[in-house]
């Protein structure tokens, strides 16, 4: 028995590719917008209040006609497009989500689907606010072992389906919308090694209740957020070999305005470095915030710094080239 297996024929798999890249970005974001005040109305709270403590000053709200796998399907058709990708071409389509409620187990397959990707891979991946760069570095390394050619990584987002509008720690934070990328194979690297953890020990401070509504111990998980995500970026740039000089732009999930500005300085980029404040007019849009950000940025050149956290407690980051 032995011999027969150390004479068993090796496997085969494909070749894969030097590195990958992000080939275009699209958003999508509902056609409604809310300002602060009628939440504010609703909360006990102030437009002002609300623009202090996390630099918000409105956000989108999506229709019922604007479900979560509707607003996806909109941003990956616009990104493929952008790529001049076909579909059929896809090899995988993978969606970031806190929030599909939906009867369908899975988003992804759904989003495929209407793509027209029906050959493709297709799956959710759950890492709350940070689930766009876990996506984005299971893409990479698709893409580089040659299991995949071209991948759509998509954050969506109906986070109004899982809040409470009368609560004051979430109510004013969150909006809907979609982001997607489609992502290559590159003769250099251009999605840099992601740097990655989870700490399950401090889960309590972002959950569902029994009701599947968020619920947030928000001044917990501003402190966390503010003691882990510097370090987390200094990583991220030591592991792809560059100074925080080097960046074009830094993008960070969209949280808070003070924690982006805190992150900023801590970093001490300089004034040449695009920092992308979305929050301000889109509000936190969980797994979609990262790739709307970067849609806002479509100018830019050059790598950025890509940084998310969020419930589990998870939280990624790399750096990237913008397409």
């Amino acid at each position: 028995m032995l011999g027969l297996l150390t004479m068993a024929t090796p496997l085969q798999r494909p070749a894969g590719h030097p590195g990958s890249r992000i080939l275009s970005v699209a958003s999508y974001r509902p056609r409604t917008e809310v300002g602060n005040e009628p939440i504010a109305a609703l909360i006990d709270s102030s437009d002002e209040w609300i623009r202090r403590r996390c630099g918000i000053e409105s956000r989108r709200r999506a229709a019922p006609d604007e479900d979560l796998v509707m607003m996806a399907v909109t941003a990956a058709s616009k990104a493929l497009a952008a790529a001049g990708v076909d579909p059929a071409d896809v090899s995988a389509v993978l969606v970031a989500t806190m929030s599909h409620r939906s009867g369908a187990a899975s988003a992804a397959p759904l989003v495929a689907t209407a793509l027209g990707a029906t050959r493709a891979a297709a799956m959710d991946l759950g890492a709350a606010c940070a689930g766009f760069p876990y996506a984005l570095a299971t893409a990479d390394a698709l893409v580089r072992s040659g299991s995949a050619g071209y991948v759509v990584v998509v954050g969506s987002e109906r986070m109004t389906d899982i809040i409470d509008e009368r609560d004051r720690s979430t109510a004013f934070l969150f909006g809907d919308g979609a982001g997607a990328v489609v992502i290559g194979p590159a003769q250099t690297c251009e999605i840099g090694p992601v740097v990655w953890g989870a700490d399950g020990s401090g889960s309590e401070l972002l959950r569902y209740d029994e009701a599947g509504i968020l619920r947030m111990a928000g001044p917990e998980v501003f402190r966390w957020a503010t003691s882990i995500v510097p370090d987390l970026a200094r990583r991220a740039l030591d592991a792809a070999g560059i100074a925080a000089a080097d960046l074009a732009a830094f993008i960070p999930h969209q949280a808070n305005l003070r924690i982006i500005s805190a992150t900023a300085k801590a970093l001490e980029l300089g004034p040449h470095v695009r920092v992308a404040t979305d929050i301000t007019t889109n509000g936190n849009t969980g797994a979609a915030s990262i790739p709307q950000a970067m849609a806002t940025l479509s100018d830019t050149e050059g790598p950025a710094l890509l940084v998310g956290f969020g419930a589990g407690l998870s939280y990624a980051a790399q750096v990237v080239t913008l397409p």
